[in-house]
């Protein structure tokens, strides 16, 4: 069986897509700090808790597993924090991305998925952004992780690693058989918060400005089920095993979600009330943000199965129920 090399498998999408690939007939090797990943996440092929920027445990890792392709997940993704801390961000992702990258090319690895972000695009609001769309980061998120994009392209000119990036906004839900799912310390992402109001783990969920130009106030945004982003991700690296070129693909609904409407099919879902309470609007904020997936769904045959906020709901409130991991 074939390895892949996962950094960040021990978080929340990488463990997924460690699922997914064993499911598709790879072997996953998670490579991870647990800097923000859990150890009980690790349940679809081996461990190895690294960090990217040791370069000598990247080595061994490569050298032990042998692995046909990396799909690399690992970075800091808060951008609020890229904003007051860039240099942990330009140092942990960008750096330990190039540490990644040249220890891949060193042992011959040569396929290589990157999952990247829609912060690249910058505020672009109320555009249904494509892989066309201008790249111009406004925090150091989203500007680390358009530096990682052009390493790619460089490392492809000079050594013949081709990669294909994955460009995405929000993710959610979780597997449908709950064995892995989101969980973050602190927690920062609207379905879980919710979630959490609703199983009385916080006092209620904050709606961050309700005097947007939406058809009910609150901003809206792209999800994609963590299922679908991950199938989308193995489909990649299928894309570079077929000898296709490097390929930068976006992954949205190209409508979006308004957090009410978020709230509303949470209701349902759950058949509790969302305690919640209306906020000011955060700074930055942008009315909608949202991306299209037509080149995924032509190219790569990508279609989103799961990617309802019924089923993203769902199948969070059954994770949200019955799986946590060991702190």
């Amino acid at each position: 069986m074939k390895h892949v090399l996962v950094t960040g498998g021990a978080g929340y999408i990488g463990s997924h897509a460690c699922k997914a690939l064993r499911a598709a007939g790879y072997v996953p090797v998670t490579f991870d700090n647990l800097e923000t990943g859990w150890r009980d996440a690790v349940k679809f092929g081996p461990f190895v808790q690294g960090d990217l920027l040791d370069r000598a445990a990247l080595d061994a890792a490569f050298a032990k597993y042998e692995p046909v392709a990396v799909m690399h997940f690992a970075a800091l993704s808060q951008v609020g924090e890229s904003m007051q801390n860039p240099g942990r961000y330009w140092r942990n992702n960008v750096l330990g991305s190039l540490t990644l990258i040249e220890a891949a090319v060193a042992a011959g690895c040569l396929d290589f998925v990157f999952s990247s972000t829609c912060a690249t695009y910058g505020d672009q609001d109320n555009v249904v952004l494509d892989e066309d769309s201008a790249q111009h980061p406004i925090n150091a998120y989203g500007a680390s992780k358009r530096a990682i994009e052009d390493i790619l392209r460089d490392f492809e000119a000079a050594h013949g690693l081709r990669h294909v990036i994955f460009r995405y906004f929000n993710v959610a839900g979780a597997d449908p058989e709950a064995e892995v799912g989101e969980f973050h310390q602190p927690e920062t992402h609207l379905v879980p918060l919710m979630l959490d109001a609703i199983a009385g783990k916080r006092d209620a969920l904050t709606v961050h400005g309700t005097d947007y130009d939406t058809p009910d106030g609150t901003c809206i945004r792209d999800y994609v089920h963590v299922c679908d982003l991950v199938d989308a991700h193995v489909l990649g690296l299928n894309w570079l095993e077929n000898g296709k070129d490097s390929r930068v693909f976006n992954l949205g609904t190209g409508s979006g979600f308004s957090v009410r409407e978020v709230i509303d099919h949470s209701r349902a879902v759950t058949n509790q009330a969302v305690p919640y309470v209306d906020g000011e609007r955060r700074p930055g904020d942008c009315t909608k943000l949202v991306s299209g997936s037509t080149r995924a769904e032509a190219e790569l045959g990508w279609t989103p199965t799961r990617s309802t906020l019924e089923t993203m709901i769902t199948d969070a409130w059954r994770w949200h129920q019955t799986g946590h991991y060991d702190t």
